[in-house]
């Protein structure tokens, strides 16, 4: 037994155990299987942890979803500026934003069409990618092109680094980067004056 399983039977520390049995060392026989139940031990543990986290997950997941409740357009046009706020390009008269995870993405495109009444597949919704030279280039369009429900004539000619994803320390280039630009001049200026409203609240 290991001494865990001692202790559960017997109220001894971990000390005391290591003094009473020194005179009783184990066979490598007996050692494989401890090792051998402590593998099995260590598994067990994780996917307990796993299931747990899962479950405070779904907990506050559901606790979010009722104090949100249902998000309105004036919430929507919010946080798209926000979005902008961080990860848009703020020169130009141009809206555009990158990212390298879908969903954003695929939000960006969505809060254009609910808040501005762009159409996602509209001629002045252009798609601009970035990939590695060790890509599937045409896949990676393809993977894009139907995450975002677009036509593939939108997309312009993909930004090829030399250099390989696989030599990246961090892997969130799954599908590359992706960029979203729309020419609209009125929709622009009205983002980056509600960013200016939000920078000047007073804390």
């Amino acid at each position: 037994m290991s001494y865990s399983q001692i202790k559960e039977l017997i109220p001894a520390g971990k000390g005391t155990l290591n003094y009473w049995l020194r005179n009783y060392p184990l066979t490598d026989e007996q050692k494989a299987k401890l090792y051998e139940r402590k593998d099995i031990w260590i598994e067990n543990f994780r996917e307990t942890m796993r299931k747990k986290r899962e479950e405070r997950w779904r907990m506050v997941y559901e606790i979010q979803k009722k104090r949100i409740g249902r998000l309105s357009k004036r919430d929507l046009f919010l946080i798209g500026a926000g979005l902008y706020w961080g990860e848009g390009q703020k020169g130009g008269s141009s809206l555009s934003v990158s990212n390298t995870d879908p969903d954003v993405i695929k939000f960006w495109l969505l809060w254009l069409e609910k808040c501005c009444g762009v159409k996602r597949r509209d001629r002045k919704v252009s798609i601009y990618t970035h990939f590695y030279s060790d890509m599937d280039i045409d896949k990676e369009i393809e993977f894009w092109r139907k995450t975002l429900k677009v036509e593939r004539s939108q997309f312009a000619k993909s930004y090829i680094k030399q250099s390989k994803r696989t030599d990246l320390d961090q892997k969130s280039f799954g599908h590359g980067t992706c960029r979203i630009q729309v020419a609209n001049v009125k929709i622009k200026q009205e983002v980056m004056a509600t960013i200016k409203l939000i920078s000047e609240l007073d804390p």
